[in-house]
């Protein structure tokens, strides 16, 4: 299932790029329609719902992009999905479409642990170097984690680079071990 939701994600994020629209207003959009039939029960039966006409479904599909004030492009895709019995899964589209956005657009989303708060020139120097290393746009988030003693975690995708305190010791502890 995954597979041809992520052909789904893949189309979008072609009509995006193509487009030149804007990504992030685009994901947020996208966003919002997944939380709404997240949150309507209703309205997901309706538009999930074989025996309900496509044509209603279309006119309540409009009524809600005229109230989002959503996109053509949106609407669009969004009837697709409802035209193939896959808008039950926007949300999991909603998720591979960023990742699939955020490839193509060469952004990397970064996970700071530090000690601390850092200041705005810390985080903005941080930044600079992880873009360095990754080669990408780094999109970060910080979160404190007291237990580092000092220095700073980082995991962009799968990789981890430790440069807290705590990190440094256990690193000392195991070249000990081994000499």
């Amino acid at each position: 299932m995954a597979a041809v939701l992520g052909r789904y994600a893949r189309a979008y994020a072609d009509v995006v790029v193509h487009h030149k629209l804007n990504a992030d207003k685009t994901v947020e959009e996208l966003a919002q329609v997944a939380a709404l039939l997240r949150g309507n029960r209703e309205l997901r039966n309706v538009l999930e719902n074989p025996a309900v006409a496509k044509e209603q479904k279309l006119g309540l599909l409009d009524a809600i992009m005229q109230r989002m004030d959503g996109s053509k492009v949106m609407r669009n895709f969004l009837a697709v999905l409802i035209d193939q019995r896959r808008i039950g899964s926007v949300g999991e589209i909603v998720e591979q479409f960023k990742q699939e956005l955020d490839r193509r657009l060469g952004i990397a989303d970064a996970r700071v642990s530090s000690a601390r708060e850092l200041t705005g020139d810390q985080k903005k120097t941080l930044e600079k170097q992880l873009a360095d290393v990754t080669g990408k746009t780094v999109r970060a988030t910080y979160m404190e984690d007291k237990s580092l003693l000092g220095g700073v975690v980082v995991r962009v995708g799968s990789t981890i680079y430790d440069g807290s305190v705590l990190g440094h010791l256990e690193r000392l502890r195991r070249q000990m071990a081994t000499a």
